[in-house]
């Protein structure tokens, strides 16, 4: 799901209505065409006059939805319709409210009408665009074909980001400046492999048997053929050896020398489309329904890339040869072999650094003043920890929850010391058990500095940090005539009394109502992860009331509530976020099945992480493509 529609989504529900009690359900639920009999009139009542052709407010009319399948298009949206109803956000406290059996109806209708998303039937998995190879995949690609680490794609531009991540293939352009750095890339490296005779012959290891032309050419031929199948993570065709042999051939005849001759077969194999970008064939008319599963070959690299942003290893490439990589057990088993590889550590720099933020650390500076301890040294040891964490969980198959509740974490010497944990000794990370009030990676110094202002805590961006990350519930921007805090009041009282000001404006109301109160949670860590019981003169309150009259005390009382209430919420929004990583795409209403599987898996598994893994792997839109007419 793009990002526009998102804020779509959100900026409808967040205005919407609030029922003012619990309702249970129903003994029976509405058949599927009570949408047109119970929402259709819930929302002329209530919604219409603000959500309609003419006036639609934040993006969202609401009359043009006249059936079920309009409203099982837009699953997300009334996925938040019903939560909003659920946590009692509709209608606004200035608007009629409807009965509770008015609410209990539209809950229950659009439940029905939701279920009844037929996930047995044949769908479509979508389209990905051709992607090229983003900056660390076509560094850990040339590594892996060479052997060569020279991190050239450093002075590459940077990679456009789409649903969060910077490998999907809708935003992976390609400027004339990045075909030239390609270029030059090419050369460099086909210089490093032939100054290096040992690589040349390991890369192109086919002698010619005499020094005759024949032999010569039929050597040539041959690692024409090894080098350009690697490089391009599949067979090479006939007519592509030709035209790389003609390259090689033309170079021969202006007398080069040898590893000259090979140098413009690596120049030309690396700057290929081939090479460049993952490439898979479209479906032909013979395919059913515009499907087609993919072949070894193209699924061996949809998985190298998920699990180690680069190519596939020989091991992949002979099962793909050979026809096994497509069955479901050998898949299943090279998916959970790849996540023990050291290789595995990509997944956490590229998935986790990009959908925890990590890769921002860097790039912040607390006010010196106000925290002097704050240097260089200690953030990189704040990202550390948290890749570390994650590691650990791949490594360990750990239960996913455990993202939210661990009672461990890794630290130096440092950071111990900042945590104010029992002292280590060097610059060496050890596994420690955390004390109570610190659990999970909501209270890392990573991710509590990436939500606080350079001077202060902002409990708003910890508790939209929350519901981005961790709920897939983000809310929209804040109106524009709205000031920020700073500028806005008087900033008089503690944090919470001027947020208790900032929230007496009734469009901030209701968005604020839960990220002030998932953020407050978090409020005895300062901006750079402290433990605190005071701010300034102000003892701290770390308490929080969420909608529903769901209320909890501290970071532990959080924890809890998110583990106890928001379980699955979580587990579906971490498959929603590995699932559009893995598939380098935005999400459509044929993944919610996909969503739907593997938060089942997860389940069945005691909730650990490769098994969210495997139901990814094993889905029909990571295992087939469909044509562009279909994903239109």
């Amino acid at each position: 799901m793009n990002a526009l529609k998102k804020y779509k989504i959100v900026a409808a529900t967040c205005g919407l209505l609030v029922a003012s009690c619990n309702v249970g359900h129903a003994e029976e639920i509405p058949a599927p065409d009570s949408f047109t009999g119970e929402v259709v009139p819930f929302l002329k009542a209530h919604c219409y006059e603000c959500h309609n052709s003419e006036e639609p407010e934040g993006g969202i009319a609401f009359d043009q939805y006249k059936q079920t399948a309009n409203v099982q298009q837009d699953y997300d949206l009334w996925e938040q319709v019903i939560r909003l109803v659920n946590e009692h956000q509709m209608p606004p406290a200035d608007q009629p409210q409807p009965s509770m059996l008015e609410v209990s109806k539209l809950s229950l209708a659009l439940e029905a009408v939701l279920e009844s998303f037929d996930c047995s039937a044949d769908k479509h998995p979508g389209r990905v665009t051709v992607r090229r190879l983003n900056k660390a995949e076509y560094n850990n690609t040339i590594r892996d074909l060479t052997g060569l680490d020279l991190n050239l794609a450093a002075g590459f531009p940077s990679d456009d980001v789409g649903e969060g991540f910077d490998n999907i293939g809708d935003v992976l352009s390609l400027p004339p400046i990045l075909l030239e750095k390609y270029l030059e890339a090419a050369y460099v490296i086909a210089d490093e492999i032939f100054e290096d005779e040992a690589l040349a012959k390991k890369l192109f290891p086919h002698q010619p048997s005499s020094d005759n032309l024949l032999a010569q050419a039929q050597s040539a031929r041959l690692n024409i053929q090894h080098f350009a199948s690697r490089a391009f993570r599949r067979p090479v065709t006939q007519d592509e050896q030709v035209r790389l042999f003609t390259i090689m051939r033309d170079a021969w005849g202006q007398d080069s020398e040898s590893d000259e001759i090979y140098k413009t077969v690596v120049v030309a194999a690396l700057t290929s489309p081939h090479f460049l970008f993952r490439i898979e064939k479209d479906p032909s008319q013979d395919d059913a329904n515009g499907i087609r599963k993919l072949d070894g070959f193209e699924l061996a690299s949809r998985l190298s890339y998920f699990l180690w942003s680069s190519m596939p290893d020989q091991r992949l490439l002979d099962l793909a040869k050979t026809g096994k990589l497509t069955q479901r057990d050998v898949l299943v088993a090279e998916a959970k072999r790849m996540l023990l590889d050291p290789k595995a550590s990509a997944i956490v720099e590229n998935f986790a650094g990009q959908w925890l933020q990590l890769r921002d650390v860097t790039r912040l500076e607390p006010d010196p003043d106000l925290f002097p301890t704050f240097d260089d040294e200690l953030q990189a040891s704040m990202r550390k920890e948290t890749e570390l964490f994650f590691q650990a969980m791949i490594n360990e198959d750990r239960n996913v929850l455990e993202f939210l509740t661990a009672d461990f974490t890794y630290v130096n010497q440092r950071l111990a010391s900042h945590y104010g944990l029992q002292p280590i000794k060097g610059q060496g990370f050890q596994r420690v058990k955390l004390p109570k009030g610190r659990r999970g990676v909501l209270t890392h110094a990573s991710i509590l500095m990436l939500t606080s202002n350079p001077t202060r805590t902002s409990p708003v961006k910890r508790g939209k940090w929350i519901l981005d990350n961790i709920l897939a519930e983000p809310p929209p921007p804040p109106p524009a005539d709205v000031p920020e805090l700073e500028e806005g009041i008087e900033t008089l009282g503690s944090l919470r009394e001027q947020m208790e000001q900032h929230r007496s404006n009734e469009s901030c109301a209701v968005c604020h109502r839960t990220m002030d109160a998932l953020g407050f949670g978090l409020e005895n860590f300062d901006a750079i992860g402290v433990w605190r019981e005071r701010d300034g003169k102000f003892e701290i309150d770390a308490s929080g009331e969420l909608p529903g009259g769901i209320s909890f005390d501290g970071a532990d009382g959080l924890m809890q509530v998110l583990t106890d209430r928001k379980a699955e919420q979580f587990c579906r929004c971490l498959a929603q976020k590995l699932l559009t990583y893995g598939l380098g795409r935005g999400l459509t209403s044929y993944d919610r099945c996909v969503i739907n599987d593997a938060y089942e898996q997860l389940q069945a598994s005691g909730y650990r992480f490769s098994e969210l893994v495997v139901s990814i792997v094993t889905s029909d839109p990571f295992m087939m493509r469909g044509s562009v007419s279909q994903d239109d």
